[in-house]
């Protein structure tokens, strides 16, 4: 990931801090993985994931979120939507999203995505391809 921001209400602020970090993966069976983060989320101080405060584990879930799930692509061989499976945001699972509310564009080694969530917030992030 290269960059990420939301637009609530035309602010335009950095969706995943000043140091965004995150992979998208595309497998050729149409399935799909989406890990989002803030590098600069502090440390909990305890090394036992399940172990977090309530501030700790607020932090983390409200600056990253990952999850996986099918794609599907038209005739074309355009990307036309895809089903969440799972997520580390429940609420996200089963839902369905059509090019009304996500839409992927490449341009070279670039790719843009935008994702329009139910309220109207709008998610822009550039993604670089890696080999």
């Amino acid at each position: 990931m290269v960059s990420a921001t939301i637009d609530p209400g035309g602010k335009n602020i950095a969706a995943y801090g000043e140091k965004p970090n995150g992979l998208l993966v595309f497998t050729p069976d149409m399935h799909f993985v989406e890990v989002l983060t803030d590098a600069d989320v502090p440390r909990f101080a305890s090394d036992a994931r399940g172990e977090g405060t309530d501030d700790e584990n607020r932090i983390a879930m409200s600056r990253s979120i990952g999850f996986f799930g099918t794609y599907t692509v038209d005739e074309n061989g355009e990307f036309s939507g895809n089903r969440v499976e799972g997520a580390t945001f429940p609420n996200w699972i089963g839902s369905v999203r059509t090019r009304d509310d996500l839409t992927l564009v490449v341009q070279g080694d670039r790719m843009t995505e935008r994702f329009r969530r139910p309220e109207g917030t709008e998610i822009k992030i550039e993604w670089r391809r890696v080999e």
